[in-house]
């Protein structure tokens, strides 16, 4: 383990959690390193598209739906008035990555401070979810070829 693997981590997880939690297994990475920088690199993602999503979301509205009555009809923002910002939060770093879950926040209007919160807590929540289940996993096969 050496600084160029934990960089490595952290630029993947920025991409994609998904992407840096395998990554940092497979270089033998402390567990608990995973997480921090896996975590890290989520979270900073969420937060850049956060801040430059703002000034985006007009033009994406306007191009995607023409105006906000043609958004509120859709089902995405149905399962928004339904979960919120919370079920957002917490879901979208396990089922479409960080940075396109805040992308999807901003588009649906979130508040930024509460979007970030809420994607910051999911993306902890699932990088230590992830590393311990792969762990247990690599454990696991470690232990049935011997």
């Amino acid at each position: 383990m050496n600084l160029e693997s934990i960089l490595i981590v952290f630029a993947a997880s920025v991409v994609e959690l998904w992407l840096g939690i395998p990554l940092g297994l497979v270089m033998e990475i402390n567990p608990v390193l995973i997480i921090i920088f896996s975590a890290t690199g989520a979270i900073l993602s969420a937060i850049a598209i956060t801040i430059l999503g703002e000034n985006l979301r007009a033009r994406l509205v306007k191009w995607k739906y023409g105006d906000e009555t043609a958004l509120k009809e859709t089902r995405m923002y149905n399962l928004w008035n339904k979960y919120g910002i919370i079920g957002l939060g917490l879901l979208s770093p396990l089922i479409f990555g960080a940075p396109l879950g805040a992308a999807v926040g901003i588009a649906l209007g979130a508040e930024k401070k509460g979007l970030i919160l809420w994607m910051s807590i999911g993306i902890v929540i699932w990088s230590i979810a992830l590393t311990v289940a792969g762990s247990m996993g690599l454990l696991a096969l470690e232990t049935m070829v011997k």
